[in-house]
């Protein structure tokens, strides 16, 4: 494959999800490992749906997960404008080429006819296709019609009895049968373009050579092709990727919240565990472990792409999250948590990203750390308390005795709570750790002794010992 170039075509009117972010991320990668080009089209031709607000969310959601278009809104070159609703002009002129060439015709039948005709024909065992009622309509009728005020969309003749095929790069070999088609719409009455006429048409003016989207628009290709040969244009190479699918095996839509890329990105999530999850979304090319963003293209295999429809899997997500934190440098995490623990100075937010920033799945989680460490301690789990009663005061009289001696020191204080009462093993450190941390599980608990202010310490071990007065 020599430099393709792919697109990633999206509308303005919601929020990305997952199915559509990974519609993108397979074209960017597409290109990126073959040396291509990856450009950004809006397809803004529903001005009532759309709005600046929503474009410039999807803009900076898709810069935030790192896919950045080498042409595109804000990156604009000879084959823009990259916005749908500023190339009106090109559009017009392809219809009045079709027209021109009898290829394309005025079609005045109401929408009130076209259901008619729509049931007739199912009911007589047909499919629903247009019946031609305008087809053949001579300058005199067509004269009248408009006299009475009746706004004719337009049309695209298609040849009946012929096949249209092409090699799907996902599905492949495919063929569509002309007469089921029947003439179809490429421009609404009131003037707006039909989706498909302007999708095909923009990808061919900018040279757009291969076209990976959702199944859902297999049906529209032999159309778009149609009409690109219609008007002498080459088109790309498709590839009609399986939809994903949300957990009632529905396919994602942009009204799904829990798998939409605004709300990950607000809980938390990394860019880059959302693009290695996604990575392996009906795609088998992909190593095992971990890859790294920079690396992505090489793990991608056009090739390895299934056909069957992939689920979206919230725990295979967390699973990518988890790695992704450990990944952090320690900048990196104490920025990230940041978000939810701004109140902490520098010192105090770097030290809890030390401590605890590898135990975190999201920010949130930072701040019953934060209060674990420097302040008031989260409810307490039914197992810690347990854990507690089952140590009795005695066990942390000599634990509030060690730290006194011996200070914040875990082998110090577990060498004299041993020897004092007994305890080893799950006895010995369980105990200590829900005193101090409320859970019974977390960091270790060594580096969190040391990073604890003593009062802190002692405080806590007090309150279990039966000595909750006590402070010095």
């Amino acid at each position: 494959m020599s430099s393709p170039v792919t697109r990633f075509a999206p509308s303005p009117t919601g929020r990305l999800h997952l199915g559509n972010v990974r519609t993108a991320l397979f074209n960017y990668l597409l290109a990126r490992r073959e040396g291509g080009r990856f450009l950004l089209r809006i397809e803004d031709s529903d001005r009532a749906r759309g709005g600046e607000d929503l474009l410039e969310a999807l803009l900076v959601d898709l810069r935030w997960l790192g896919l950045e278009w080498d042409a595109g809104p804000g990156a604009e070159d000879e084959w823009g404008p990259y916005l749908q609703s500023e190339r009106d002009p090109l559009y017009a002129e392809a219809y009045a080429t079709l027209e021109q060439g009898g290829r394309a015709y005025p079609c005045f039948c109401s929408a009130l006819e076209l259901e008619v005709s729509r049931k007739t024909q199912l009911a007589a065992g047909q499919p629903p296709r247009y019946a031609g009622t305008c087809r053949d309509l001579d300058d005199e009728a067509r004269t009248a019609r408009i006299r009475d005020g009746r706004q004719p969309s337009l049309r695209f003749r298609v040849d009946p009895g012929k096949t249209v095929s092409f090699d799907d790069l996902v599905r492949g070999p495919q063929a569509f049968v002309t007469d089921d088609l029947g003439d179809f719409v490429i421009r609404r009455a009131e003037g707006a373009p039909m989706f498909f006429f302007c999708n095909a048409l923009d990808d061919a003016l900018m040279r757009v050579t291969h076209v990976l989207r959702g199944e859902d628009h297999l049906s529209n290709t032999p159309r778009q092709l149609l009409l690109l040969e219609a008007l002498g244009m080459s088109a790309p190479v498709y590839g009609h990727l399986p939809l994903l699918l949300g957990r009632e095996g529905r396919p994602l839509s942009k009204r799904e919240d829990s798998a939409g890329l605004h709300s990950l990105r607000q809980a938390g999530f990394l860019p880059a565990a959302i693009l290695n999850y996604l990575l392996r979304l009906g795609h088998a090319g992909a190593p095992d472990g971990w890859v790294e963003p920079a690396d992505l293209p090489s793990a991608f295999n056009l090739d390895k792409v299934g056909r069957a429809p992939a689920h979206f899997d919230e725990s295979q997500l967390l699973h990518w999250q988890r790695e992704a934190v450990n990944r952090l440098d320690p900048a990196a995490l104490a920025a990230w948590m940041a978000s939810a623990v701004g109140e902490l100075d520098a010192d105090r937010l770097t030290t809890l990203a030390a401590v605890a920033g590898r135990n975190l799945n999201f920010p949130a989680e930072a701040r019953d750390w934060a209060g674990v460490l420097y302040g008031e301690l989260p409810p307490m789990e039914p197992a810690a308390t347990l854990a507690i009663q089952e140590a009795g005061p005695a066990f942390f009289a000599a634990a509030l005795e060690a730290l006194d001696s011996e200070g914040p020191d875990l082998a110090k204080i577990t060498a004299l709570v041993r020897a004092r009462t007994g305890s080893k093993g799950a006895r010995l450190y369980m105990p200590l750790r829900a005193a101090l941390t409320g859970l019974t599980h977390g960091p270790e608990l060594a580096p969190l002794l040391k990073a604890m202010d003593p009062m802190l310490l002692r405080r806590r071990l007090a309150a279990q010992a039966g000595h909750a007065g006590e402070t010095t």
